[in-house]
């Protein structure tokens, strides 16, 4: 496959930064679209321009790190795969693909294709996570029944990977998708409950703090989601701040 490739070049996230036009040739079908990334770094480092610089890790659809906006869709026109999960074969041979970061005010773009999503992990820190006595005496977590309805919904939540999707796609760069199934993971079991109030509390309020916009039900975060995280989510979540807004001591 022979393609062009339209990328965003910055500098820093000091630089005005702009679209640089690059041909890329031989692609296999089967390659993955980071692959292809590769494949254009090493022709840029032998005709000595600097490569594009983009995150990825795992490689796997586990990290998350491998966001790109493509096309005008986060994670490309594929459904329910990150970005190195994406395979040539979802494009044509002469095409012209556009490659973008994240957009949004609270991802800022560091360098090309990266941006931070530092703000994810301030709402983890803020409230995603449960205390646990160590005292000697605690009881094993797989001791603890737990209904398979309960389990199924924690887990389909804590599928979520923050690869941060649902803020670039959506039209007022909104993680309600995101902050809910990190509340929703633990609030479906049993540990999670002690602190279920004061978390819902702090996540959301971490969230705002961070610059998010607001949820308008538009539906387009569990489209481009890779893991398919379901609005019903967000419902939850708003029912339990509701609840804890009402009922929580100041």
């Amino acid at each position: 496959m022979d393609l062009t490739l339209k990328i965003w070049r910055q500098k820093d996230k000091n630089d005005k930064g702009s679209m640089e036009t690059y041909p890329v040739t031989g692609i296999s079908e089967h390659a993955s679209f980071l692959e292809m990334l590769d494949v254009l770094n090493e022709q840029l480092i032998t005709q000595g321009i600097e490569p594009v610089a983009f995150d990825h890790d795992c490689r796997e659809g586990i990290c998350g790190m491998c966001s790109l906006y493509i096309n005008g869709e986060a994670h490309g026109p594929d459904r329910r795969v990150t970005t190195c999960q994406l395979h040539m074969r979802m494009f044509k041979d002469g095409e012209t693909i556009h490659i973008e970061p994240f957009r949004s005010g609270s991802f800022p773009v560091l360098k090309d294709l990266v941006v931070d999503r530092s703000a994810f992990d301030r709402i983890q820190q803020s409230g995603g996570f449960i205390s646990v006595n160590t005292s000697g005496n605690t009881q094993d977590a797989n001791a603890v029944p737990i209904a398979k309805p309960m389990a199924d919904k924690a887990m389909d939540a804590a599928t979520c990977i923050g690869c941060g999707a649902c803020v670039a796609t959506c039209k007022n760069s909104s993680a309600m998708l995101f902050v809910a199934a990190k509340v929703s993971q633990f609030s479906y079991l049993p540990q999670g409950q002690v602190e279920r109030k004061q978390r819902v509390l702090n996540m959301v309020d971490q969230m705002d703090k961070e610059g998010f916009g607001n949820c308008t039900n538009t539906g387009a975060c569990e489209v481009e989601c890779p893991k398919g995280i379901s609005l019903e989510f967000i419902a939850r979540m708003n029912k339990d701040y509701l609840t804890a807004s009402i009922t929580s001591e100041k």
